[in-house]
Parts: C-alpha cells; structure tokens; sequence
C-alpha cells in the first residue's frame, strides 16, 4: 500500500494504492485517516465516467473516525484501467470491492454508491451482505439496469436486451473523452454534459476550480470495447442494437444486471435512497434511455408505448426497496429538490446531514422479534 500522487486532490485529501490480487486500486481518504485497520469503514463507490474525485467534500466533511474511503473503480481514476467483463453484470467491480475490503483489513463496511456504483454496491450486497452494515444508494441506477425493461418489476422489452447496453452511447461524447476535452464548445464535450446532465441547472458550485476538478474526473475514464462503452450487437429490432459482452454499459443491461433479490436476502441493513428531483439521468423519463428519446421524437422510428415503453427507472427502484422493507429490512428515501444527478455535489451540507442520520441510526429490528 503506497501513497499516489495526484492532482485534482481537494485541500487535506491524498491517495492512497492498494494492490489487490493483481489490480492496482486507487483509494481516496483524509489525510488524518488510515486506510488500513479494524473495524467498521464508510467506502464511496463512484458512477459511470467519473471517479473518486467526486466524493471529496464529503469525505473532507466527515469525521476521521468514520474512517471514509473512496475507491476509483477499474477503468476509471487512478484505479488500473483494466478490461470489463459485461457477461458478468457489474461484478467484475464488486468482487474489486470485496477484494479492497479484504486487502484493507475491513471488518464491515458502510457502502455508499452513486448512479452505476448504486448497482455496484447492491452486487456487493447480494454477495457479501454479512460484511455491509448498511447501504446508501445515490441516484442509483434501476435494480433491473439501465435500458430495454419495462413496468415496476423490470420485464425486458426484448429477451436479449435490445435498447440497453454501449448502443446508447454517444459516439461524439466517446470521441471527446478519448481526447481529453475540456471545452465547452460542443454539447457533447464532458463540461457541457457535466453542466447538462450531472446536475441541474445552475447547481453546479460556484468554485469554477470545483467543475475543473469534475472535468478531469470524468477524463479519467479509459475508452473502447473493454471500457467504455463497450462493444455492441447489431439487430433488426429497434433501435438497432443489443448489448455486448465487453465493457462499461454493458454491464448494466438487462440480460446480466438484476440486484432485485436483495429482498430475499436473510440478512437485510438499512438503506438510504437519496436522489434529485430534477434528476434527468435516472428517471422515469431519463434523457439517455432510448425508448424515452424515441417517444420524444429524438431517436426515430420509436413503434410506440405499446411495444417499448420508456423504463420507469425510479419506480422500478422503489418497488424493490419497497418489497425490502416488507420482507423485513427498512429504507428511507430522500428526494432534493432542485437537485439533479449528483446530490453530493449539488448540495454537499444536506447530502453529509441525511448521511450522518443514516450512519448514526440504529439499526430496526426484523419484523417478529421482540
């Protein structure tokens, strides 16, 4: 375990590289905090085409005794840049997780994971739920993926996957991540979808060094059919493309990604949903699933509601942690408004405020105990 230098690095947060089985993972924290040791940890696990670079306010505003962490997921950050497996969901990330837990000496550990990392941290749930003490979940993405399902129990439009998966990406926003752009010249450069998407309008922080540090973040993430985005299948069915098995958006569709049976699990810690209400990435009418855009008239030849629906992104979520809470586990959902896709950043003191209730709150007993 060795310090990594950085840039980017907000006043009194450093990094830190851990090597874990063969991956080089880099962790973010407070200087005053060390990494390694027993007991009980928050780790922040980031989005898609960001980093750990995000979660630094609130890890500067947390007390060293909880002991934040941040992780750069593979791929992203100061984290090695290796290939994703798709055919495996999100679980190439989960098992890096698992693997980070075990190299930092961790004995049970607050997961909190924004947008894709929602779903990172909900694998990791389903496989290691006698290591997690509880769960907060940042605009997460749907328990059923992102693109091609339909209803509140995340039926697929199409059995392999067809609306979902790396034919959603923008092929200009691909091009403009490869070569580092930092301009706002283009509506597809990553400062004009940061300022578009990652937030709601006017929320960004009024520090311009902060949307920089953002920038650079998003730049970090490592291109092509094994990262981002990832390969796709053509086919006849609209809109043209079914998922791969290599890569970054891949690995959130359909036919690979379903964190769902987190209900059925014996041992169920609280969950915090918080989310934006002027979140237009995930939503019921999310601007980047293709059925949304097709009914909108932005990609064409849309057949209609009837044969592929718009996901129903939050209600899919909601019906999850609902059956969650009937099978005897508990959440709390937390909706900002004016707050788009990154409540952490948007609004970093009541982001911190309903954290540190959640972290602080005993857990409820299971239903029939007394």
């Amino acid at each position: 375990m060795t310090s990594a230098p950085t840039e980017h690095l907000l006043p009194g947060i450093t990094a830190t590289l851990v090597e874990t089985g063969g991956l080089t993972q880099q962790v973010l924290h407070r200087e005053d905090v060390d990494p390694r040791g027993a007991g009980e940890a928050v780790l922040f696990v980031h989005g898609n085409v960001s980093s750990a670079l995000f979660w630094q306010q609130p890890l500067q505003a947390l007390d060293p005794a909880w002991r934040a962490l941040a992780v750069d997921l593979r791929g992203f950050g100061g984290t090695d840049p290796a290939p994703v497996d798709a055919t495996r969901g999100v679980r190439d990330w989960a098992d890096d997780l698992d693997a980070l837990v075990t190299a930092l000496g961790l004995e049970r550990v607050h997961l909190v994971g924004w947008s894709m990392g929602g779903g990172v941290v909900l694998q990791h749930l389903l496989d290691h739920a006698e290591r997690v003490a509880s769960v907060t979940l940042v605009a997460p993405v749907s328990p059923y993926g992102f693109g091609g399902t339909t209803g509140p129990d995340g039926h697929r439009v199409h059995a392999d996957g067809t609306g979902a998966g790396a034919g959603g990406a923008n092929p200009d926003f691909v091009a403009a991540l490869a070569a580092g752009d930092t301009t706002a010249g283009a509506p597809t450069s990553p400062r004009s979808i940061l300022r578009a998407f990652y937030v709601a309008p006017g929320s960004l922080p009024v520090d311009p060094g902060l949307e920089d540090v953002f920038v650079a973040s998003m730049l970090t993430t490592a291109t092509g059919e094994d990262n981002y985005p990832g390969d796709v299948v053509a086919t006849d069915a609209w809109p043209g493309a079914a998922p791969g098995g290599r890569g970054v958006l891949n690995t959130m569709s359909p036919t690979v990604f379903d964190v769902s049976g987190i209900t059925e699990l014996a041992v169920k810690p609280p969950v915090l949903w918080i989310r934006g209400e002027a979140d237009q990435v995930v939503s019921d009418t999310s601007a980047f699933d293709l059925a949304f855009l097709g009914s909108i008239g932005a990609v064409p030849g849309w057949p209609g509601a009837e044969q592929f629906p718009p996901q129903p992104m939050v209600t899919q979520t909601r019906a999850v942690l609902d059956r969650y809470a009937a099978t005897g586990g508990a959440y709390r959902e937390v909706v900002l408004p004016g707050v788009g896709h990154s409540p952490h950043v948007e609004r970093p003191q009541e982001f911190v405020v309903a954290l540190l209730e959640h972290l602080t709150t005993p857990p409820a007993e299971p239903a029939g105990l007394t």
